[in-house]
């Protein structure tokens, strides 16, 4: 049976989920306040319900959950609402802007029974499950350490800093391929456009398994870098986003002697064509179908949120 979802917001990234959710054949509604943009929905999107806000929706008994992607300050009190109307619900990142707000969702999606899933869309790229495998069965030996680039000449914010505007991706990543909490965490970061709102972070921690993380993070920079390196005990991952290929650095340190090990370098995985919103989605669809628990839900979502609030105190 095809679901029927509404979506709250249909802006910048909201017109993306608009056409994969279309795709789908699930998309009935769209609330939107900019007259603008529902005049365009409309055209594009002939036979959707189109209104300026979501209270209509969210109580409407035909609809069975809701996308929403609105700033991210409107997210709790949106989804606690689809909740309250017994709606499943997927928010896209950051899931809230504090702990204590996401931990309330956490609990009234439960206490609801309802589905909440976090729109962490690097979880569903083809290959970061392909790393993700690859780690856990231990084809890589012990880890060492995980490092993390996003940089780009981007869109600067005047409220969020680079952090929660990009480098949420790679924190949800980070967790999802390590398992475990960080321990420490320590961030540094300058303000050069935006008093107070950093444009270009680096952060650094430390799990309990030993694993060491580096991210950077920078709006304001010269080139698109978008690359996750993992050293192991038995060799080196490189994944480049752009190219859709996970290297394998067959190179390591022998303990004993610290004589380099060259083996070369397999491209071990290569996408053909990635769609990750799309897989996101129908991953959400079945989470409602199966009333399972998605890759990137409430607990997912919770601690990506408290480790960027570690990183604001930092």
């Amino acid at each position: 049976m095809k679901r029927k979802i509404a979506l709250i917001g249909a802006g910048n990234w909201g017109k993306s989920l608009a056409h994969v959710l279309h795709e789908l054949g699930v998309l009935r509604a769209v609330a939107e306040p900019s007259e603008h943009l529902r005049g365009k929905l409309a055209q594009t999107y002939p036979g959707v319900k189109l209104c300026p806000d979501y209270e209509a929706l969210i109580a409407d008994p035909t609809l069975d959950a809701v996308a929403i992607a609105t700033p991210a300050p409107t997210h709790h009190a949106i989804a606690a609402a689809s909740i309250a109307e017994g709606k499943d619900v997927f928010v896209e990142k950051p899931m809230t802007l504090n702990t204590s707000e996401a931990e309330d969702l956490i609990q009234r999606a439960e206490a609801a029974e309802r589905i909440l899933m976090v729109g962490h869309l690097l979880l569903y790229q083809p290959a970061i499950q392909f790393i993700k495998s690859f780690l856990d069965e231990g084809k890589l030996g012990r880890i060492y350490s995980i490092h993390q680039e996003r940089m780009k000449l981007g869109r600067a914010r005047v409220v969020e800093n680079v952090t929660w505007s990009l480098g949420v991706h790679d924190i949800a990543v980070l967790l999802y391929l390590v398992g475990e909490s960080p321990r420490t965490l320590r961030a540094h970061g300058g303000s050069a456009l935006t008093k107070g709102v950093e444009d270009d972070v680096y952060l650094h921690m430390e799990f309990g398994s030993g694993v060491k993380a580096h991210l950077h993070n920078s709006w304001l920079w010269p080139e698109n870098r978008r690359c996750l390196t993992i050293i192991g005990e038995e060799g080196m991952l490189v994944y480049n986003e752009r190219k859709g290929e996970v290297e394998l650095h067959r190179k390591s340190i022998d303990q004993e002697n610290l004589q380099n090990i060259e083996g070369g370098v397999d491209i071990i995985f290569e996408a053909e064509k990635d769609q990750p919103l799309q897989l996101e989605l129908i991953h959400f669809l079945d989470c409602i179908e199966k009333r399972a628990t998605p890759i990137s839900g409430g607990p997912n979502g919770l601690e990506v949120v408290r480790a960027l609030e570690r990183i604001t105190m930092s």
